[in-house]
């Protein structure tokens, strides 16, 4: 008669089981990712974003937080600084007012004063009330209402390409 063979215990390279290696890849990646998204501009989508209205009846929800705030620009609020480099504008929403701070010299092209355009702002609300904005953001109107405020009189918010941009209203 034979011997009954025992059964052999499998071996293991340097003691650590396959899915724990596993594991670990996964958390490094993982880790990688959350690291990647908070430190670079794709955190953005991690901002709230919030209508004037909203922002302006209850303000200490929105304390110290990075806040992107979108609202109509009120017409004729547009006031620039040279030094230090300053704009300030009011948007409005369902009654509601909120007057921006922009710390930069420079906005975009579209970002006119005498074209109702809605804008978004990103920055802080500061505890006079004020939002203290890093980028501003505006939205040109769609060529279907483009159309219906050219022939209604209204200019466009750019002219001509190649024109030189409006120059701001002394404050």
């Amino acid at each position: 008669m034979t011997d009954p063979v025992e059964p052999m215990e499998p071996e293991t390279s340097g003691g650590i089981p396959a899915w724990a290696k596993i594991g670990v890849v996964l958390g490094l990646l993982v880790g990688g990712v959350v690291a990647l998204l908070l430190t670079s501009d794709a955190g953005d989508a991690f901002v709230y974003s919030k209508p004037v209205h909203e922002v302006v009846r209850a303000p200490e929800t929105f304390a110290g937080r990075e806040l992107r705030v979108e609202g109509d620009l009120r017409q004729g609020s547009v006031r620039f600084r040279e030094d230090p480099c300053e704009w300030r504008f009011v948007l409005e929403k369902e009654g509601e007012e909120m007057t921006v701070s922009f710390p930069q010299c420079v906005v975009p092209d579209t970002f006119r004063d005498d074209f109702g355009i809605t804008v978004t702002v990103q920055g802080q609300l500061q505890q006079d009330g004020t939002f203290l904005a890093n980028q501003v953001v505006p939205r040109c109107p769609s060529k279907y209402e483009m159309k219906e405020r050219l022939e209604a009189g209204e200019s466009m918010p750019h002219g001509p390409p190649g024109a030189p941009p409006p120059a701001p209203e002394p404050t």
